[in-house]
Order: structure tokens, then sequence, then C-alpha cells
């Protein structure tokens, strides 16, 4: 499918996605930790009389990225870091600690006194779960807006700044190297930092929550094998079902940062 402009139920141009995405944005009000971009897939698909898996990796693309200023205040992704690299899971592996260790000791080296917490995160860093191969690293500073003390160390170890917003950094290989890692740097305090670290710790307590995560997980592969961001916001409903539970939980537990 093209992304030229064919009229009604033709496939949506730039004006057109802009339009999609502003009607979409104001359904977000009611529910917007539920609603995820591929309502607006469903919504643009619907116009065009086709299926969201039907669109486009580039339509889809599109009207993801004209989506994340909405779902991320102040979104923008940075130039020549673009990356074509195939969705996979895989069952847990054992050193998937050993090499969060490695990355750690070289941002610690890179960082100093500015990484005021480094921790393992994601799927990775959960015994038992099913994962993309990618390690995931969470750094807590004082300052996100302040990039001049940590952008540059990290590039210099192989990280290259992929997008910000206002609630976190977001870092991967350069381009033509391994994707090995992403690394999230957020604010010292910030609920971005709690939420990560909560639902870690309360996926490495509780196997049922994990195990309703990994069944999502493999869903949302069947369903986007070829859509990053279809992959992730698939996900977004058990996400945000176990992260209430995981509240909960730390209220009655005494669970901390």
């Amino acid at each position: 499918m093209s992304t030229s402009n064919e009229g009604p139920g033709g496939p949506p141009d730039a004006a057109h996605i802009s339009t999609l995405v502003e009607e979409w944005a104001k359904t977000r009000a009611a529910d917007p930790r539920r609603a995820t971009v591929l309502d607006l897939y469903r919504f643009a698909a619907g116009q065009c009389g086709v299926t969201p898996q039907e669109l486009s990796v580039s339509e889809r693309r599109d009207l993801a990225r004209a989506a994340m200023t909405h779902v991320w205040p102040a979104f923008e992704m940075t130039s020549t870091s673009e990356r074509d690299d195939q969705l996979q899971l895989c069952g847990y592996a054992a050193d998937w600690p050993d090499h969060y260790t490695k990355w750690r000791a070289k941002i610690t080296s890179a960082l100093g006194d500015t990484a005021r917490r480094i921790e393992h995160v994601g799927s990775t860093s959960v015994p038992g779960m099913c994962a993309k191969p990618i390690i995931d690293i969470q750094i807590s500073v004082d300052s996100l807006a302040d990039e001049e003390q940590y952008v540059p160390a990290l590039a210099k170890i192989g990280a290259q700044l992929r997008s910000r917003d206002d609630l976190h950094r977001y870092f991967r290989p350069f381009v033509g190297q391994p994707r090995e890692f992403h690394i999230h740097v957020c604010e010292v305090g910030s609920g971005w930092e709690r939420d990560h670290l909560l639902f870690r710790d309360y996926l490495r307590t509780h196997s049922d929550a994990r195990d309703a995560y990994a069944r999502a997980k493999q869903a949302a592969l069947r369903d986007w094998p070829d859509d990053w961001w279809g992959y992730t916001d698939a996900k977004t409903d058990v996400i945000v079902t176990i992260l209430e539970r995981a509240q909960r939980w730390a209220d009655t537990s005494g669970w901390r940062l």
C-alpha cells in the first residue's frame, strides 16, 4: 500500500494522518493509560477498509510517530539513528545478569556521580521471563534536561540517543552495532523511575503476573512481528493491570525504592 492520498477509503497521506491523530487523541481522555497506538491503527485501517495488520509497515510507522507527542509529552527522535532490527523473543538466559553487570561497569566508569542510580529493568531482569535478548538499563540522574552531563559520555561507550521526551531519554547502540542494550535515563524520584522498578520487583515475586505478562508478549509478537511500536503497545492493558496490582502490593508490603 502506498502512502499517497487516494481519497476516501485510501491509505492516509501526511495531512490525513494529522487529522486521524487529532481525532484519536480526543478519545484518549477517557483512559490515557490504556489508550494505545493500536487504537489509532484500527481507526486508520477502518477508514481504508483493511485490517490494522494490512496497513504497510511504513504507514504504521508514520501513524505511530505522529501519535507519540500525545503519548510522551515533547517527544522527538534524533536523526541518523534509524535501525531495522527484527523482533524476537527467547527464553530466559542465565547470562543476562552478567551482560547487565558488564554494561553497568561501563556506565559507571563513563558517568561517575552523574548516575545516581543504575538498575537492570525490563524482562531480562526477571528470572524465568521470556524476553527480547536486549538488556534494559535504567539510569537515574538529578536533571534530565542537563543532557551534557550524560549524553556525550554515553555516546563514547556506544549508546546513541534515539529519542527524548519530558519523562525520559532513550538510547540504543549506534547503527551497525549489535542491539545488545537499551538505556533509559530518568530523573531521581520520578514516577518513571518508580514504576519501572516496582513492575520489575512485582514480576520477580509474583509468578502469576510474570506468566500473564509472558503470554501477552507472545501474543503481541504473533500479531505485530514487524512493528516495534505495535508490539509494545499490544502489551499495554496487561502492563497497566499488573502495575495496579503492584501498587496495592507496595502499599501493603512496605515496598520502597
